[in-house]
């Protein structure tokens, strides 16, 4: 399907305060359970019926499920018990772990648990079978409505599900949170990051631990102080691995939430610990510091107590922190700020975002790999005025997410693989072309490119100003995006592509030369022989001439001009509205038909008569048209083939339609002008 841009000027970050309904009534929560209370019946959710195409897209279910409300499966449903924390998440036959973990995260901060899972819900006297979510989307937070029929074999709940087999709090948050995403098959497979920035709109950095810095303890106990939600695993080295354990209980390609870190006093020293989670409730670190390890008899009952330690099967354990370095890879850290884990001082930061798509064909360039599309893709400028405090340079960071990837799963679609450049702007308003990425070379750049959600890192450069060109790896990839930039100062972000502009000569009257040149005889001749004495054509009539004479240009490979062409030629220059051309304006025509099909020739660089629609920016720019990103992926959506090139007939199309459009917008301007000073007048 195709990826139009919308709309790309920045925008403020949303703020947690209403969350947009997203019901298909229209409705919100409250007007819905409401509704179902006076009529005294429990909701069902039509957008996401109990039935199995809300559970899987690829397959049929592997067992029969039966969709049950809490009050079917227990008699005394609770929605939390006792709060809602982090014991409360135990995975199911289903594998998201990294949602998981990043719930799991969720509960160490009441306040932003409180915004995802409004905690005023329950079983109670207003029971109407209708739950709740807020989670935030490409810088909006919006409000998932559920009925609470969850999918259950022989009685007891089948994916994700509470220590306490009355709690269902966790549960409807999966639901809530498949729904979002299309379905729980969604759901499988994910980085932990992705669902921490849902819950709280955050901004996620990743670190690899065999080379994170020198104070990464201290990075990891600020991130935990601060509220951030801190994930982690250990990587693969193939399919084959992927949960496998190891000897020491760990699970390979698994995620595990962060859930503390302390030091504590042992043998006359302090010792650094951290605090891990497994999500599957169970199977935990059987190395030194673990639930049942001797190095806890040598830890006073209080020391234990103020860690929490307990030997228990929950899935939770303390583990040394130099252990830990050595058995993890990754960790993913979602800030709720900006501010950097290495600084002590906390900032206020600027934000601005910008929404955009890569449209096959005409934003879609790929990266810098792809030289000839690469500067077809959208381009952000950058202006950074103010250095950082006591500081030579500009701190901001720049992070951009490909949207809605998991809920097009259903339709073939995966992550892509994405990053973006930055470059030093050459002081020019418009759209970079392709010679200035031909000869500068970026000044920074995303680390990678990945096949992530979200890309994202932090940046010091000097004042100025750049452009920033988000590019998928691939060309031709289609999606859309959100760029958020996080600076510590005041920095200006703008859209290069967002200005429309007509720049057109006026039309010439045509004036008799003293001597009428060969090709203006055969004309001549040509349009009398088919005119007859009223010395007019009609559409079929041109279509007739033009390609007679385009057949006996040298150069030229274009196929046959088509009679829709023909009737918009007379459409832009009858200028009696008899639906006829007169040689007069036959003539005015043809000059501006020279120069469109110079212009052609120019973009069609191996001669075979067609250009590719990635060039059609330039191409249009030099017939006077400058457009936008959305007027441009609409033109080669309608004009060019499946293999991106734009033939003679349909170029010349566009112009003509172009032209017409930008006359008609000349004369609606002239009027309210007019309308104006009459009002003014009066």
């Amino acid at each position: 399907m195709p990826y139009l841009y919308r709309d790309s000027k920045p925008r403020l970050p949303a703020l947690p305060g209403a969350a947009r309904a997203t019901h298909g009534s229209g409705k919100s929560y409250e007007d819905l359970k409401q509704e179902c209370l006076r009529k005294g019946v429990l909701f069902e959710d039509p957008d996401f019926p109990a039935c199995n195409s809300s559970l899987f897209f690829s397959e049929k279910p592997p067992i029969p499920f039966i969709w049950k409300r809490p009050g079917e499966i227990v008699k005394d449903p609770k929605f939390t018990l006792g709060g809602a924390t982090r014991t409360d998440i135990c995975q199911g036959d289903l594998g998201d772990c990294w949602l998981l973990a990043a719930i799991a995260s969720l509960t160490l901060n009441e306040k932003t648990l409180a915004r995802v899972v409004p905690l005023d819900q329950n079983f109670g006297s207003d029971y109407a079978g209708i739950f709740h979510f807020q989670f935030w989307q490409h810088n909006e937070w919006v409000d998932v409505v559920i009925d609470d029929r969850l999918p259950t074999f022989k009685g007891r709940l089948v994916f994700l599900h509470s220590a306490e087999h009355n709690e269902f709090w966790s549960a409807l948050l999966e639901k809530a949170y498949a729904k979002l995403n299309g379905s729980y098959e969604a759901l499988k497979g994910g980085s932990t990051i992705e669902a921490m920035e849902d819950f709280t709109g955050g901004v996620g950095e990743m670190y690899e631990v065999k080379k994170a810095p020198d104070n990464f303890y201290e990075i990891l106990e600020k991130a935990l102080k601060r509220c951030s939600m801190v994930g982690c695993s250990i990587d693969t080295s193939s399919a084959a691995e992927t949960e496998a354990k190891t000897r020491f209980g760990l699970i390979k390609g698994h995620a595990y939430s962060v859930t503390g870190i302390d030091e504590v006093s042992y043998r006359g020293r302090q010792v650094k610990l951290i605090r891990i989670r497994n999500p599957w409730g169970q199977v935990e670190w059987n190395g030194p510091w673990s639930d049942n390890s001797p190095e806890w008899r040598s830890v006073s009952l209080s020391e234990q107590r103020r860690l929490s330690q307990a030997a228990l099967d929950d899935g939770e354990f303390w583990m040394k922190f130099e252990d830990f370095k050595v058995h993890f890879d990754k960790v993913d850290i979602c800030n709720l700020t900006p501010d950097a884990l290495e600084d002590s001082t906390v900032h206020k930061w600027e934000v601005t975002i910008h929404q955009g798509s890569w449209v096959r064909g005409s934003t879609a360039g790929g990266c810098r790999n792809f030289l000839e599309t690469f500067w077809t893709n959208p381009q952000i400028k950058l202006h950074l005025t103010e250095r950082d405090d006591g500081q030579d340079d500009c701190t901001f960071i720049a992070a951009l997410m490909q949207k809605d990837r998991r809920k097009l799963k259903r339709f073939g679609a995966e992550m892509l693989t994405i990053g973006y450049s930055i470059y030093e702007s050459p002081g020019k308003d418009g759209h970079l072309g392709k010679d200035f990425f031909r000869y500068h070379a970026s000044k920074a750049r995303s680390k990678t490119y990945i096949n992530l959600r979200e890309v994202s890192n932090r940046f010091k450069l000097p004042p100025g100003d750049y452009i920033l060109v988000p590019t998928t790896f691939e060309p031709h990839q289609e999606a859309d995006f959100c760029l958020r930039i996080f600076s510590e100062k005041k920095a200006i972000a703008e859209d290069l592509d967002e200005n429309v502009a007509v720049d057109l000569p006026e039309p010439p009257n045509p004036t008799p030369s003293p001597q009428e040149t060969e090709e203006e005889k055969q004309f001549q001749a040509l349009f009398e022989q088919i005119s007859g004495k009223d010395m007019e054509i009609s559409a079929e009539e041109l279509e007739y001439i033009l390609n007679a004479v385009l057949k006996k240009t040298k150069n030229i490979k274009f196929k046959n001009l088509s009679l829709i062409s023909c009737r918009n030629i007379i459409s832009l220059m009858d200028t009696s509205g008899n639906g006829k051309l007169e040689f007069n304006e036959f003539k005015v025509f043809w000059e501006k038909m020279q120069k469109w099909i110079n212009i052609f020739l120019q973009f069609d660089f191996d001669k075979s008569g067609s250009m590719s629609s990635y060039e059609l920016r330039s191409a249009l720019k030099a017939a006077g048209y400058q457009l936008n990103n959305y007027l441009l992926q609409l033109i080669v959506l309608r004009y060019s083939d499946e293999q991106f090139q734009i033939e003679f007939d349909d170029f010349l199309n566009c112009l003509i339609r172009l032209e017409n459009a930008s006359r008609v917008f000349q004369a609606l301007s002239v009027k309210n002008n007019e309308f104006i000073n009459l009002n003014i007048g009066e």
